[in-house]
């Protein structure tokens, strides 16, 4: 009885339980609809608010770009508006403007016709007034035309002297261009002579047949030599010499050296040629740098750079119109240093600059510039003082004096060329050459007195003041020019410089 009461018991939960379940879905269910029912109607109410806020938005939007819109309109049609204005202003201006123009071109042809009568009026008052001044004066036309062209004359000859002046003006301002024209003309002038003195040597040889050798077989032994030397080697007509050219006078040194050692010994092969070239310029090298040595000792300038030492050297073989170029350094430097002495200067730098002032001849040939500047950038380059590279660099008078020393060395330099016999003139052709300079300088009119300095390179002229004025001082120096050049024959350069003094005197009592 028990276990089916059990049973019964067991039956009667599984059913309560079933309904109590059934009961708690169906709540369960509800409570989920009606949680999905509340949410769909918050989302409705927010797709709501928010479908407001879009058509708001739109609304705005759309206002906004229609306010744009006709702000845009409105600022097109003011700018059209000022340019309509602008462009109806131009167009008044343009009418008046033009209206302006027709009524000056009227009173242009108005002045034209009166200027018309009136020249007119002037050409019968020139007529008249010229028969006048005949009745007058008892003069033909032709006469007083003469008269007239004479005065004509001296003014434009016053005129010329400025025009001149003004022309030399400009020509320093374009004094580049001008300086190497003058540069030509002299080399046309004198080139050939220069260069057939101071760039030829001659070799003498034993007989004819050694030009044979020496150009050897198809002429290797001739080109064998010119290319290991430098120089070109001249074999022509001439009897038993052999005639070596070239611009280094220290290649031609070499050249001539190797070439006597060859016809001595007699082997000439290209092989040997180069041998005897070697020797040949380690002793000319040893010979310049004693040479240079023996300079300095006797300039007493110790302690040069070897460089410059073997720069001196070098002008062993350097002659400027006959001079030898190095005998005329010490010479320089022995003169400077007694000036310095006398003058209480840098006796030092006198001297140096006196050895040194010509250093740029030694490479003139392989530099371009003029050699006083050449030697001044050497002199620097191996920094001697400023005081010695300016009176190298000043010497020519090619740049301003920087110290006393440099005008001692330019009087030294002018002393030692100048001297007579140094550069093959004798005294008397000299001495005639200065006095023909003064003769020359004092036959024009107007001249007081005149001196030949600098050794014959220049000419001062004084004149008189109350005679000669500033523009026909500048005629008279052009003049003497060309005197001198039609009626001297003189080396080099002469400068003419014409003085014009008025001084005015008081005495206060």
């Amino acid at each position: 009885m028990e276990a089916p009461a059990v049973a019964g018991v067991a039956l009667v939960a599984i059913i309560v339980g079933v309904v109590i379940g059934f009961l708690a879905r169906g709540i369960w269910s509800t409570q989920t609809i009606k949680a999905a029912q509340e949410k769909a109607a918050r989302i409705v109410a927010e797709a709501s608010a928010r479908q407001k806020e879009l058509i708001l938005e739109a609304k705005d939007d759309k206002l906004r770009l229609q306010r744009e819109a006709e702000d845009e309109a409105r600022a097109k049609r003011t700018e059209l508006q000022n340019l309509e204005r602008r462009l109806l202003a131009r167009d008044e201006q343009l009418d008046q403007r033009a209206d302006n123009l027709e009524e000056k071109n009227r009173k242009l042809v108005d002045r034209e016709r009166e200027l018309e009568q009136q020249r007119d009026q002037l050409t019968k008052l020139n007529q008249e007034r010229v028969a006048a001044l005949e009745r007058v004066s008892g003069l033909s036309g032709e006469e007083a035309k003469g008269m007239l062209l004479e005065a004509v004359r001296e003014e434009a000859e016053h005129d010329a002297v400025k025009i001149a002046r003004a022309i030399e003006r400009r020509a320093r301002e374009e004094a580049q261009e001008k300086a190497r024209d003058v540069i030509v003309t002299a080399m046309q002038r004198v080139a050939a002579d220069h260069t057939a003195e101071h760039t030829v040597s001659v070799v003498h040889l034993p007989s004819d047949e050694m030009k044979g050798r020496i150009i050897g077989r198809e002429g290797r032994n001739i080109r064998a030599l010119e290319q290991a030397t430098g120089v070109d080697l001249i074999i022509d007509d001439t009897p038993e010499t052999v005639v070596l050219s070239g611009f280094d006078p220290v290649r031609r040194e070499v050249a001539r050296l190797a070439l006597t050692k060859l016809i001595a010994d007699g082997r000439i092969h290209p092989g040997r040629i180069e041998d005897v070239v070697a020797k040949a310029r380690a002793e000319v090298d040893l010979v310049i740098r004693q040479a240079g040595e023996q300079a300095a000792y006797d300039a007493g300038v110790p302690g040069l750079p070897p460089e410059l030492v073997k720069l001196l050297g070098r002008l062993k073989y350097r002659t400027s119109y006959g001079q030898n170029v190095l005998m005329h350094s010490v010479e320089t430097s022995r003169l400077a240093a007694i000036i310095a002495a006398e003058l209480g200067a840098d006796v030092n730098v006198a001297k140096t600059g006196g050895l040194l002032h010509d250093l740029g001849k030694a490479v003139d040939h392989e530099v371009e510039g003029p050699h006083a500047a050449i030697g001044a950038q050497i002199a620097q380059k191996h920094s001697l003082s400023l005081r010695v590279v300016n009176a190298i660099a000043a010497h020519h008078q090619e740049v301003e004096y920087a110290c006393v020393e440099s005008p001692i060395v330019q009087v030294a330099d002018a002393i030692s060329a100048s001297r007579p016999g140094a550069r093959g003139e004798t005294m008397e052709t000299y001495v005639k050459r200065l006095e023909e300079l003064q003769a020359i300088a004092e036959s024009f009119t107007g001249v007081e007195r005149s001196f030949a300095v600098q050794a014959g390179r220049e000419v001062r002229i004084l004149v008189r003041p109350e005679e000669i004025d500033d523009l026909t001082a500048t005629r008279l120096a052009r003049d003497v020019v060309k005197k001198i050049e039609e009626t001297l024959t003189y080396p080099g350069q002469i400068k003419v410089t014409v003085i014009r003094e008025t001084r005015a005197v008081e005495y206060a009592k």
